[in-house]
C-alpha cells in the first residue's frame, strides 16, 4: 500500500509484532541504562577530570532562575543544568541519559508512523546507538540533546494537533505560528529543527505546498523575530542557541571530537524525513502513471522469484523477523560500544575521581589500565603517599621527574590535577592560584567552590570563605557541608577547634610562588623549615632526590626520620643509600639507624645479576627487570621503572 495525499494512512501492525517491538525496545532501554551504570558511570562525567569544561553548574534560587528565563532556550538550558546534576548519583544520571534516549525514540517513531512508514521504525534506535558513542567517550552534550528533545516533543504535538482531515489551512498555520513562539522561547535555535520536520511533513507527505513555502519562510523569520527585535541578541545567536554549532559548544576543545556525531543525531531524522518524501512524492508519480499505461504481463526471472519468495518469507513470519531485526540491532549498538569505548580516557576520569574523593585503593587499581599517562602517574604517586607506600612501592609503577608537580612540558595548565597536592603540602597560595584558573575555565563548579572555602579558611580570608560558603549553600549536594562550616564560622571565627584546618595552618607557607623543576628542593625545603613533621613534605623531597639521582642530598636528610617518627628506614630509601655507598666508597651516617639484610641482599642479588651480563644494560635488561623491575636499582640504572612481571 502505497501513502495517499490526501490522508494519513497509519498501517496497523498486529498485536503480536507490537508486543515484540515492545518487548525489543524494554530489552534495549535496559541494557542501555544498565551500561550507562555499570561501566560509563556518569558520576565521572559529573566530576570531569580537568577534560569536560562545559558541565553546567546549578543554584537554587530565584536570582539563578531569572537569569535563564530571561533569554531564549534558558527553559530548556535550566532544566538540563538541573538535571544534570543527577549524574552526580550514579543510578539517578543513567535513569535521566536514558529516559531522555527512550524520549527522542518514542518521539521518533511517532513522526514515522505518521508518515506511514513503519518498515523504518528502526531508525529510532539510532540516536540512542549514537547517544551511547558520546557517552562512551565521556564528553556532555545534554543540553543541546535536550534541546532537539523538545524540539521533537513539539512536532509530535503539532502532528497531533493538525491529524484531523477537517482542519483548515488557517487552522493549521495558526497552530504551527502558536508552537513556534513557544518552543523558540523554550529551546532556541532548536526551533529550527522543528520548522524543518513541518515543512517536509506539510510540502512532501502533505502536498501542501503553499503552507510548507509559508511554514519554511515563518520559520526563518521568528528566530529574527523572537531573538534580535524582542530578547535582543545577536544574528548568529538568535539562529544557533543551543545547536551543536553554537559558539558555546564548538569553543570546547575536548567536545569538538564528538561535534559530528552530535549533528548526525540532529540530522537524522530530518534527512530521513526528507529521502522518504521524495521516495513518497516518486510513489505518488509512478501510480498515477501506471493508472494511465497498464503493462502485460512479463515473465519473471528465477533470480528475482527467488529473492522474492525469501523476502515474502520475512514479512510472513513475524517470529523470524522479530529474531533478526533485535540481532541486527543489538549487534550495531555491541558494535557502536566497542569501537568507540576509550579504556585509557574512562582511566583518566575515574582515577581523578577516585583521587579528588581520597579513595586511595580504587585509584591504584584504576590506574593500571593507563600507566602511560603523566596525570595518572602523578595521582598514583598522591595515593601512594597517603597509603603509606610512596617510599616502598613508588618503583613499581612507571616515574618521570615530573610526575611528582606534574612541570612535565604539556601539562602546564593542567590546574585541575595540581590543587590538591598543593593543599595537602601546606602551598595554599599556590594551589588557590590554580583554583582561580580552574574556576575562569570550568566555572563554578561545585568542587571548586568546596576547595576556594577551604583554602580561604585555613589561610584566615574569612570573608572571601563565607562568599564560596555561601554560594555551595545553595547547590544541590554540597549545601549540607557549607552550612556547617557556616555555623561554626558564628561560634568558633578564627576555627580553633577545627582540627583539620588548624593541621593545614601548621604546615602552611605564608608565601609561596610558581615554581619549576628548579627550586622544587628549595620550596619543600622551606615547608620542612615550616613545620619539621611534614611528612608529605619530607616524603616527595625524598622521592625528588631519587628521581633526579640527588642521592647526596637524600642522604644528608635521613636526620629528618627522627622527625616525623620512623621506625625504619624505608626500603627505597635503603636501596638509595646502598646506591650512595657503592659511589662514594666511605660509610655514610645513617643517625643510628642499621640497614635491613633483606636491602643488602638484595642489593648483592642485583650487583651479581649485573656483572653476569659484564654490565651490559641491554642484555641484562629482561632478567633484571623481572627481578627488579619495582626497585630504585633498577631505575637507576636504566631511568624508568614498573616493568617488573
Amino acid at each position: 500500500m502505497v501513502p495517499g495525499n490526501s490522508t494519513i494512512e497509519v498501517r496497523k501492525c498486529g498485536h503480536g509484532q507490537d508486543i515484540g517491538r515492545f518487548i525489543r525496545s524494554v530489552i534495549f532501554f535496559l541494557g542501555f541504562y544498565l551500561y550507562l551504570l555499570l561501566v560509563v558511570d556518569l558520576r565521572l562525567i559529573y566530576h570531569g577530570a580537568g577534560e569536560i569544561t562545559n558541565f553546567p553548574s546549578f543554584f537554587k534560587g530565584w536570582a539563578f532562575f531569572m537569569e535563564f528565563v530571561s533569554r531564549p532556550g534558558g527553559v530548556v538550558e535550566y532544566i538540563s543544568a538541573f538535571l544534570s546534576q543527577l549524574f552526580c548519583i550514579g543510578w539517578a544520571g543513567a535513569l535521566v541519559a536514558t529516559l531522555q534516549a527512550g524520549l527522542i525514540y518514542v518521539c521518533a517513531g511517532c513522526f514515522i508512523k505518521v508518515i506511514n512508514y513503519p518498515k523504518f521504525l528502526w531508525i529510532r534506535y539510532l540516536p540512542s546507538i549514537l547517544l551511547i558513542i558520546i557517552y562512551t567517550r565521556y564528553t556532555y552534550h545534554f543540553i543541546t540533546i535536550m534541546a532537539l528533545l523538545t524540539a521533537l516533543v513539539f512536532v509530535c504535538l503539532y502532528l497531533k494537533l493538525t491529524a484531523k482531515n477537517q482542519r483548515t489551512d488557517r487552522l493549521r498555520i495558526i497552530v504551527f505560528l502558536v508552537l513556534s513562539v513557544i518552543l523558540y522561547y523554550l529551546a532556541g535555535g532548536a526551533y529550527l529543527l522543528f520548522g524543518l520536520l513541518c515543512v517536509i511533513y506539510e510540502m512532501l507527505f502533505r502536498g501542501r505546498w503553499f503552507t510548507g513555502l509559508l511554514y519554511l519562510l515563518l520559520s526563518a523569520a521568528i528566530p529574527y523575530i523572537e531573538g534580535v527585535l524582542i530578547f535582543n541578541l545577536g544574528i548568529f545567536d538568535s539562529y544557533s542557541c543551543l545547536l551543536p554549532f553554537s559558539w558555546k559548544f564548538i569553543t570546547y576543545q575536548a567536545d569538538r571530537r564528538l561535534l559530528k556525531i552530535v549533528y548526525l543525531i540532529y540530522l537524522l531524522i530530518p534527512l530521513t524525513a526528507f529521502v522518504l518524501g521524495l521516495w513518497h512524492v516518486f510513489l505518488n508519480l509512478w501510480m498515477k502513471r501506471e493508472q494511465k499505461e497498464q503493462d502485460g504481463d512479463k515473465p519473471v526471472s528465477k533470480p528475482i522469484k527467488l529473492v522474492t519468495s525469501i523476502y515474502s518469507y520475512y514479512l510472513e513470519h513475524n517470529k523470524f523477523r522479530w529474531i533478526i531485526a533485535t540481532l541486527v540491532l543489538f549487534g550495531i549498538a555491541v558494535g557502536a560500544v566497542v569501537l568507540s569505548y576509550d579504556k585509557e580516557r574512562k582511566t583518566l576520569f575515574e582515577v581523578d575521581y577516585y583521587s579528588c574523593h581520597k579513595m586511595w585503593p580504587k585509584v591504584l587499581k584504576a590506574a593500571h589500565n593507563n600507566l602511560d599517562s603523566f596525570t595518572v602517574i602523578h595521582a598514583v604517586n598522591r595515593a601512594l603517599y597517603h597509603s603509606d607506600r610512596l617510599n616502598t612501592d613508588m618503583f613499581s609503577y612507571p616515574q618521570h621527574t615530573g610526575t611528582l608537580f606534574l612541570t612535565v612540558k604539556g601539562t602546564e595548565q593542567a590546574y585541575w590535577n595540581k590543587f590538591d597536592l598543593y593543599i595537602d603540602l601546606g602551598l595554599m597560595n599556590k594551589a588557590q592560584s590554580e583554583l582561580d584558573s580552574c574556576l575562569e575555565m570550568f566555572g563554578d563548579r561545585p568542587l571548586i567552590l568546596k576547595r576556594l572555602a577551604l583554602v580561604n579558611m585555613v589561610k584566615g580570608n574569612i570573608g572571601s570563605a563565607r562568599i564560596y560558603l555561601g554560594a555551595l549553600g545553595k547547590t544541590l549536594f554540597d549545601a549540607k557541608w557549607a552550612q556547617h562550616y557556616l555555623d561554626l564560622l558564628q561560634s568558633d571565627p578564627n576555627l580553633i577547634t577545627e582540627s583539620k584546618i588548624q593541621h593545614l595552618r601548621s604546615q602552611m607557607l605564608e608565601k609561596d610562588h610558581a615554581f619549576s623543576v628548579i627550586d622544587i628542593k628549595g620550596l619543600l625545603s622551606q615547608l620542612l623549615e615550616k613545620n619539621r613533621q611534614n611528612r608529605m613534605a619530607f616524603e616527595y623531597l625524598m622521592a625528588l632526590f631519587m628521581l633526579t639521582n640527588q642521592l647526596g642530598d637524600l642522604v644528608q636528610n635521613l636526620n629528618r626520620l627522627d622527625d616525623i617518627n620512623y621506625s625504619e628506614i624505608p626500603r627505597l630509601y635503603e636501596e638509595a643509600i646502598l646506591i650512595q655507598l657503592y659511589r662514594a666508597g666511605k660509610p655514610i651516617n645513617l643517625f643510628g639507624r642499621q640497614l635491613n639484610p633483606e636491602s643488602k641482599k638484595r642489593f648483592e642479588g642485583f650487583s651479581q645479576t649485573f656483572s653476569s651480563y659484564q654490565h651490559n644494560r641491554k642484555e641484562a635488561f629482561r632478567e633484571l627487570a623481572n627481578k627488579y623491575g619495582d626497585s630504585y636499582l633498577f631505575y637507576c640504572i636504566y631511568g624508568f621503572s614498573g616493568t617488573k612481571e
